[in-house]
C-alpha cells in the first residue's frame, strides 16, 4: 500500500497498544480499520547453503613454536605489555593442535 499524500510505502508502526500502518515520510495514517497479514517467504537455493566446517575462526598469526604438552611445532601467538614500559612485552602462545597455552617473557 502507498501513501495517498506523498506516494511513499506505508509501513507498520508500533504505538504501544496496537500496530498500525502509516507513512514514515509525512505521518499519514488511514482511519479505516483493516486486517493486514504480512508474510515473507525466503527461498534458499541448495548452492546458497553455507556449510560450517569449523566454528573456530583463525584470526591470530602462526609461528614455529614447540608445544610442551603434545610436541606440535606450530602455535598462534600474540603479545601484551604486562610489566613496566621499560621492560619487554610478554609473548603468549596457543598450540594449533591441542590448544595448550603458555607464555614467554623473552
Amino acid at each position: 500500500m502507498f501513501c495517498p499524500k506523498c506516494g511513499s510505502i506505508l509501513v507498520l508502526k508500533d504505538d504501544g497498544k496496537k500496530k498500525k500502518i502509516g507513512c514514515k515520510n509525512c505521518g499519514y495514517s488511514p482511519r479505516v480499520k483493516t486486517n493486514l497479514i504480512l508474510k515473507e517467504k525466503v527461498k534458499v537455493k541448495k548452492e546458497d547453503n553455507i556449510d560450517v566446517v569449523s566454528k573456530k575462526v583463525e584470526t591470530l598469526p602462526k609461528m614455529t613454536a614447540n608445544c610442551k604438552k603434545c610436541g606440535h611445532n606450530k602455535a598462534y601467538y600474540w603479545t601484551l605489555q604486562t610489566r613496566a614500559t621499560d621492560e619487554g612485552e610478554t609473548s603468549f602462545f596457543e598450540c594449533v593442535k591441542c590448544g595448550h597455552r603458555w607464555r614467554s617473557y623473552d
